[in-house]
């Protein structure tokens, strides 16, 4: 393992966003990436996302509810972004003590949209379970940058 590197920050990152703990693989860490991956299958599994995500983007917003085990796909959105902070975390490169800020706001705004996702219409329309949650995560990224960037100054 000479030639072993630690992958930059925005590497890691992507790869867990592609699949969580695939960041971790990158990092050096297997036993924490294996367990990121069997939790996340177990959640997609149980949640039925896999079916829900295919209901929602050929339209059929309401299957997508039917099919959808909320009780279990509330655990996605934290185990998500955990895996994702953990991966940037342990990155190659420097990081600072609040780094932590946006990851947690994205979820709590994922779960949210989650959340409000079987009743929330936008102009008539029913955005469901897939989408909703998505869409959700800009405004939580964009909260958690504004209330990072807030901490940091105050507290330099």
């Amino acid at each position: 393992m000479k030639d072993f590197r630690k992958p930059k920050k925005h590497e890691a990152l992507l790869w867990s966003i592609a699949l969580p703990g695939f960041g971790q693989f990158l990092n050096g860490s297997l036993f924490k990436g294996c367990v990121f991956i069997f939790l996340e299958i177990l959640v997609n599994i149980l949640s039925n996302f896999n079916l829900a995500i295919l209901y929602s983007f050929t339209g059929q917003i309401q299957k997508a509810i039917e099919v959808t085990n909320f009780q279990w796909l509330m655990f996605y959105p934290c185990l998500y972004m955990f895996a994702m902070w953990d991966a940037y975390h342990n990155a190659d490169g420097e990081v600072n003590c609040f780094s932590y800020i946006p990851f947690v706001f994205g979820a709590f705004f994922i779960t949210i949209g989650l959340i409000y996702s079987t009743s929330l219409k936008v102009s008539g329309v029913l955005i469901g379970p897939v989408f909703l949650p998505m869409l959700s995560l800009a405004p939580g990224l964009l909260i958690g940058f504004i209330i990072y960037k807030l901490v940091f100054i105050y507290k330099t």
